[in-house]
């Protein structure tokens, strides 16, 4: 009894251990490269932190920011990393920041934006 028992809680955790692992593979971007994931995770971030500042340059000049600009301005520091180069494409009402990978992992994502309506989309 005892035997059938632990048998079916070895199959149970098999199974959902193999559950998890091929959802883990469909829900991390950048395909399997660990230091590719950590660096889009931080990209993202970057990009959220960049609107937030585009915002608050907004509200003190009537108009989004370049990305001099943001630069200049001082409220943020805008992150250098290796692999990704960052570009903004302003005018007075709307705004797009994009994030062009420049790495070496073929499953990375080539492009990763966020707008005004404060949305990230990647490709």
């Amino acid at each position: 009894m005892r035997s059938s028992g632990f048998i079916g809680l070895v199959v149970v955790v098999a199974a959902g251990g193999y559950l998890y692992t091929s959802q883990l593979k469909e829900v991390v971007p950048g395909g399997n490269a660990p230091a590719t994931t950590v660096s889009v995770t931080g990209v993202r971030n970057d990009l959220l932190a960049m609107a937030n500042a585009q915002r608050r340059y907004l509200v003190s000049h009537s108009a989004y920011a370049s990305l001099d600009e943001l630069r200049s301005d001082g409220d943020i520091h805008v992150p250098s990393r290796p692999d990704f180069v960052y570009s903004i494409d302003a005018d007075n009402s709307h705004f797009t920041i994009t994030a062009t990978y420049i790495g070496p992992d073929p499953k990375a994502p080539k492009r990763i934006r966020v707008d005004d309506s404060m949305t990230i989309t990647s490709d």
